[in-house]
This record gives C-alpha cells, sequence and structure tokens, in this order.
C-alpha cells in the first residue's frame, strides 16, 4: 500500500525514497537518500496513528528527546517533521539489514551465540533510552534489524494503536523477551526452546507482574557476569548475511541509478558493474556518509583568489572555477598564486605498538582522562586514579560513576591545571559535575546540576548534560534542554544550554540557553566560545561568538549554506588554533577560518576528490601549540597551517576496514567526539579497522600503530596525557609512549 505523500512523487520531504523496506505497526519504512547522497531510513506514519488527537504533538515531542539520544546498538535520528501535512516523517540513519522476522521467517532461528548478541544489544539499547528517560515502546521482531555488527533498534518507536496507554520501561523489557523468543523459537511461545544461558532471564522479561521483570541494566549486568565465550567470526549465518548483501546491493542499485529521483546519481568511484555486494553492505551497515567508496583521494593545488568580499564573518563563494581535483587554498590577496602540487600522500604504515605497561582491572572503564601523570578511569561502579608511569592505584577509588560514559556526542570528563572534571553519579545522587585533585585524588568539590529550572506555575525545563570543557577558570557544561508543559510538548528545533562554573569553587556564574546554540566549542583559554545551531529542515545553519566575559551574550553570527546536517546534537565540526575559529560550510567541503574576536574570513579551504566523490570533511583538531589544523578527509589527514591554511602534508590510509569495506579516519565521519588528539609532537589517530595510529607532527608519517583482536565490538577507549596515550578495552588499560620508548 501506499502511505500519503509517497505517491508519484517518491520523495519525503528531502528525501528521495529508494524503496520500501518493511511495516512497524502501522508505519511503513523506506530506504531513502538525500540529494547529496546521504542514505537514510525514512519511517513515513501510519494514517490512523497520524490521525489520532494529540499524536502530533506528542510525536514532536519525542523526537526532540530523541535527537540527544545515541548509542551502540540504536538508529539515531537525522531529521523529522511532525507538521507534513500528508504525514508525519522520521528520518534515521541508514543502516543495511534484515528484519529480525524477515531473517527468522526466511532462514530459522537463530543459535545460542546469536540469541545471546541479539539479547545483549538489545539490552544495552534500552538501557541507554531508559537512562534518558524515555521508552521505545515498540521492540519486536519487525522493529529489530539484524546488522552485520549486530542488532539495531531506533531510537524513537511509534507504538500506539489510538487509545492505547503509554507505554513504559517494563513494556519494552516484555518486547525484548518476546522478541529474543521469536528469535529462538521461530515463532513459538514455549521459553523451553531458549538455551540455558537465557532461559531464566528472559522468561523473567515475560513475566505478568510488572515489577518482578528485570530491568535494562540488570539484563546487561546479567550477560555480563555469566563470562561466556564471545564467539569468533559473524555472528549470524551465511544464509542471512548473503541476504543482506542482496538487499543493500538493491538499494544501491536504485540509489546509484537515481531511478524514481530526478537527482543526479551517487558520485560511486567504481568502475564497470559498480559496488561489489560485500563492500556495499559493510560501507551502509557502518553509516558513512561518503558513499560509494568514502576514501577520498585528494591532490593538492593553491589559488591565490581572494577571500569574498562583505561584512565580517560573511561567508561566501570563491571567486573563480576549482580545477576538477584538488584542494584549493584560497589566502589573502598578499599570498602569491602558485600552480604547484601539493605534498604527495603518505601511506601509512609502521611498525605495532611497544607497550610501556598493562594492567587489568575489576571493572570496564566508561570514560578515561589523563595528565601526564595520573589517568582518572570512570566506570558504573567507582571512579579510580592510575599512575601513568606505572598503571598502579594512584589514590583511593572514589564512589563516583558514570553509567552512560562516552558516546558519539557524549564526552563526561576533562582536564586542566591539575583537575580533572566529571559528569557523574553517586549512590545517593544523580546528574553531579565533580572536580577532582590530580595531585592527591580528592574532591574539591561536587555540585548538583540542576535537572529542571521553575518557569512559572506551568513549565519546566528538562536538561541533559552532553560534555563538560574548561577554559581558564571557567568550567563549562553543555546539553540540550526540553521545555515541558504537563503534556511535554516541545520546542523544534533543539534547544542547547550552556552553564559556566568557576573553577576553583564551583560556584554557578552564568547559564544561557537557545536553539541558537546547539552545542558549543570551547578553546582552552579566552573567553570567546562558538556555537552551532540546531537547523530546522530545509534551512542554513550558522556558527555564532559567545562572550562568556559578557555572561553568554552572543557575539558575530555567521551563516553555512546547506550544511544542516552539520549541526545536529552532538559535537560541532569545529575547533579553535592561534586566535581562530575553524568550522566546515558549504556542502561539507569547506574549511572556513576566522577571527574569534570579529568573525571576519582569514581564509578557507575547498576539499576536492579525484575521482569525483561526494567529500565532507571531518572534525578538524588543532596541534597543542595552534601552529597547525589537522583536517580528517575520508581516508586522508591533512595538515594545514593555521596562518593561511596551506597544506603540509597529507597522511593516508591504505586498505580495508574490519568489515571489508574502505578504511576511513573515524575523525571524517562527522560527529564524533574525540577520535583524534595530540601531543607535543605526535598526532594520534583511529580508523576503520580499529586501529590507533601515532603520526609524526612533522612530517606525516606514522610512529607506529596499535590493534587489539579482543577490543570490544564498539572499539577501545583512549585519552592522551603527556607523551603518553593510555587504551582501555574491556578491563585492560594500556599505556604506550608517542615514541615507542
Amino acid at each position: 500500500m501506499n502511505h500519503p505523500g509517497t505517491e508519484g512523487t517518491h520523495r519525503i520531504g528531502p528525501y528521495a525514497l529508494l524503496g520500501r523496506e518493511r511495516t512497524v505497526g502501522g508505519s511503513e519504512l523506506f530506504a531513502a537518500r538525500t540529494d547529496e547522497g546521504l542514505l537514510v531510513t525514512v519511517t513515513v506514519v501510519g494514517p490512523e496513528l497520524a490521525a489520532s488527537p494529540g499524536f502530533r504533538d506528542r510525536f514532536r515531542a519525542a523526537v526532540e528527546v530523541a535527537r540527544t539520544l545515541s548509542g551502540a546498538f540504536l538508529l539515531p535520528v537525522v531529521d523529522a517533521d511532525a507538521d507534513a501535512p500528508a504525514a508525519p516523517w522520521l528520518a534515521t540513519r541508514f543502516a543495511a539489514g534484515l528484519s529480525l522476522r524477515h531473517a527468522v521467517d526466511r532462514h530459522g532461528a537463530l543459535a545460542e551465540p546469536a540469541l545471546r548478541l541479539l539479547a545483549d544489544g538489545l539490552a544495552r539499547a534500552l538501557a541507554a533510552l531508559h537512562a534518558a528517560g524515555t521508552v521505545h515502546g515498540e521492540v519486536g521482531p519487525d522493529s529489530v534489524l539484524l546488522t552485520m555488527d549486530g542488532p539495531r533498534i531506533s531510537v524513537l518507536g511509534m507504538p500506539g494503536a489510538t487509545g492505547s496507554p503509554a507505554p513504559s520501561p517494563t513494556d519494552d523489557i516484555f518486547g525484548l523477551g518476546s522478541t529474543v523468543l521469536f528469535a529462538a523459537s521461530g515463532g513459538g511461545q514455549d521459553t523451553g526452546t531458549l538455551p540455558a544461558s537465557l532461559r531464566e532471564v528472559i522468561a523473567g522479561c515475560l513475566y505478568q507482574e510488572l515489577a518482578d521483570r528485570p530491568t535494562a541494566e540488570q539484563l546487561v549486568d546479567y550477560l555480563e557476569h555469566q563470562n561466556l565465550p564471545v564467539p569468533g567470526g559473524h555472528w549470524l549465518p551465511p544464509a542471512v548475511t548473503t541476504d543482506m548483501a542482496a538487499a543493500a546491493a538493491s538499494v544501491g542499485s536504485a540509489s546509484a541509478s537515481g531511478v524514481r529521483d530526478p537527482a543526479p546519481p551517487l558520485p560511486v568511484r567504481t568502475a564497470g558493474a559498480g559496488v561489489s555486494r560485500r563492500k556495499l553492505i559493510i560501507l551502509l551497515a557502518g553509516g558513512v556518509a561518503l558513499v560509494g567508496g568514502g576514501a577520498a583521494a585528494l591532490a593538492i593545488s593553491s589559488d591565490s583568489a581572494p577571500p569574498p568580499a562583505g561584512r565580517a564573518g560573511g561567508l561566501g563563494t570563491t571567486a573563480r572555477p576549482t580545477p576538477p581535483s584538488g584542494v584549493r587554498t584560497t589566502s589573502a590577496p598578499s599570498v602569491s598564486a602558485s600552480s604547484a602540487d601539493g605534498p604527495e600522500p603518505v601511506v601509512l604504515a609502521g611498525p605495532d605498538a611497544a607497550e610501556t605497561w598493562s594492567r587489568a582491572g575489576k571493572y570496564a572503564p566508561t570514560c578515561i582522562e589523563a595528565s601526564d601523570k595520573v589517568i582518572m578511569v570512570a566506570g558504573k561502579k567507582s571512579t579510580s586514579f592510575l599512575g601513568a608511569a606505572t598503571g598502579r592505584l594512584e589514590f583511593d577509588s572514589l564512589n563516583t560513576k558514570v553509567d552512560l560514559g562516552t558516546t558519539m556526542n557524549r564526552y563526561p570528563t576533562a582536564y586542566a591545571d591539575g583537575v580533572f572534571y566529571l559528569l557523574c553519579d553517586t549512590p545517593n545522587q544523580f546528574g553531579l559535575l565533580a572536580a577532582f585533585d590530580a595531585v592527591g585524588g580528592k574532591v574539591k568539590w561536587a555540585i548538583k546540576l540542576a535537572a529542571s529550572d521553575p518557569g512559572g506555575a506551568e513549565f519546566v525545563s528538562m536538561y541533559s548534560s552532553s560534555y563538560v570543557a574548561v577554559a581558564g577558570n571557567t568550567v563549562y557544561v553543555c546539553g540540550q534542554v526540553r521545555e515541558s508543559n504537563g503534556k511535554f510538548s516541545v520546542e523544534q528545533p533543539t534547544t542547547g544550554y550552556i552553564r559556566a562554573f568557576d573553577a576553583t569553587t564551583g560556584k554557578r556564574l552564568w547559564q544561557v540557553k537557545g536553539t541558537d546554540i546547539n552545542n558549543v566549542l570551547v578553546p582552552p583559554s579566552g573567553s570567546r566560545l562558538l556555537a552551532a545551531s540546531a537547523v530546522p529542515a530545509k534551512k542554513p545553519g550558522r556558527v555564532q561568538m559567545i562572550d562568556a566575559s559578557r555572561k553568554g551574550a552572543r557575539g558575530w553570527k555567521a551563516p553555512v549554506p546547506h550544511a544542516s546536517f552539520y549541526f545536529t546534537t552532538g559535537w560541532p565540526l569545529t575547533c579553535y588554533a592561534a586566535g581562530l575559529f575553524l568550522f566546515a560550510g558549504g556542502a561539507g567541503d569547506k574549511l572556513f577560518a576566522v577571527d574569534t574576536a570579529t568573525g571576519s574570513e582569514k581564509w578557507h579551504q575547498l576539499f576536492e576528490a579525484k575521482n569525483g566523490d561526494q567529500v565532507r570533511i571531518g572534525t578538524p583538531f588543532p596541534s597543542l601549540d595552534g601552529t597547525t589544523v589537522y583536517v580528517p578527509v575520508g581516508s586522508d589527514l591533512v595538515a594545514l597551517a593555521t596562518a593561511d591554511g596551506k597544506p603540509r602534508w597529507v597522511a593516508t590510509l591504505d586498505g580495508a576496514n574490519d568489515m571489508g569495506g574502505a578504511n576511513l579516519f573515524k575523525a571524517s565521519l562527522r560527529l564524533g567526539g574525540r577520535n583524534a588528539q595530540c601531543s607535543a609532537d605526535t598526532v594520534f589517530a583511529t580508523d576503520g579497522a580499529k586501529t590507533l595510529w601515532a603520526i609524526d607532527a612533522a612530517t606525516g608519517r606514522a610512529r607506529w600503530k596499535y590493534t587489539d583482536a579482543s577490543q570490544p565490538d564498539v572499539g577501545f577507549l583512549w585519552t592522551v596525557g603527556g607523551d603518553r596515550v593510555f587504551i582501555a578495552s574491556h578491563m585492560t588499560m594500556t599505556a604506550i609512549a608517542a615514541h615507542r620508548r
């Protein structure tokens, strides 16, 4: 059947529909893509549900909450329109896979190892949702997607036949139990078909008494504490993965051919018959934005065209056409033109890292932060401090804990001037910001971050904290805020906030919020912050300066055309270096450098691929001294001089990622926390093969590489302190010197 809005045009909002994937409840899911080639899954709400009283308001509120959520087994929200005339719709990140119902109906029940991974992945996904105060409400064989690296569910379900009561976390747990039982039995209801390792806990999920059902967090702990071996190789039967490849190839073919859509074909860089099934499914399964190969092979040339005229902070286009390939730098008029080729790419290759020390702990950490002397290791049970030189416990552990930890858009730790900062909980307190002395491990101060602010008799503002950062003597906590009027209707687009605290005492200094500060860059010094706005559909994004010396007053603003996908919740594509703010703009292929005080453009650089692929740069990051900015672009890492944007070197990855697709730098995948960091003379970056590279900052050549075959599926946590990098993989902490000493 066709839903309203899907007939004839084959478009929903800005998305071209490529084909129907499946039906979940009364809603239909379609594979779709943007005009730029980004693949998404669009859910079109069923007409009965869309017409029910109050649904659009509830949907709008639920989307607002869902935009703040992420997790290893969750498909995040990309876009939504609660007010679409025909039917509300939701776009989530695309993942190549099959619904559980399709896989089981066609190929039969799953074996015990796959069932355990299914249960664990769903439990972790629900634990993240429930910890954020939201409920999925639609966990079942149709809504669960099996992908190459685990099960996935959307961050937002759309339950509810008209008049149904609102779902609760215990309903999600029942849905999880029913889903695993379906996968084990092929559709039957007999818990005796479950393997012994799951029988008791899954039966508990199905208890009629709601209070007797376990929580999602308890499920995760139960499965962890069994300590059963993790199966090697693919977790799904070969017949299922073959079906996945066929489905992905079908989507890729429709996308590349342009059938049903007048937009240009996808910029794939393979010749002949097109992308192989294996390569296509791997590229899509990871949610990679660089469709059709991802690795942008860059050549570099220069161009002396002056920056466009206009008001301070205005971002225009370049003065003359770009050559068909290359990276063009637009510098000040005094820089002479040159047609000389840029630096030759250096293919990364190096010896395996020599560990300084490696020690196992009792628990797997959820986040880590380090100085040159001490490592702060926070987990779900406690917070410990290890000596950087030895790995031994340096101070007594504290009862502060971090359940969610470091994710794509959450970073709860910071370090500056001998003090660690942590967004954490204790057994009796929720939502704390704590400061710890790095010399003695003592608590300097701890404050409770208000979860809500009164706003009169009816309204209240609900806050969630995403990350903490330090500049000088000020600590900043940034996150999202949701406005409620008792019915939990919220404004669109996302509202962000900044809270400023005195670093010495923890005293609150000021607070601002608004849709124009959806995410925030805090430089290590100075009083100017850079905020990226939340972006409504079809509108340009913008960045603006926030003046901390004036208690968060707004400063200059600069529009960033066609870059709405860069300004969703999470870490912005921005960095600070040597008095300049740098950020992505254009179609995601330009890096702009502007003066922090005035917003006036100093230079910009356009990145293009030799092979015609779509280029979208990742999160830029600076050297410690600020003289160099590193820009990840697919498989390439480009070092630019901060003063004028001229390329210094290009390091490039060779080979495939851990699933057989093109290997990319993690930092090139748009938003994504700290997937690249620097010491005084070394650049550290991770890639899609789950390898950590140490790169000589002067030459772009690899010093060493680190891999760990036993690391978690989501990869390892890591941070830099002094001239060492510290890696947490499962319960093992490892230290490696930058120079392998």
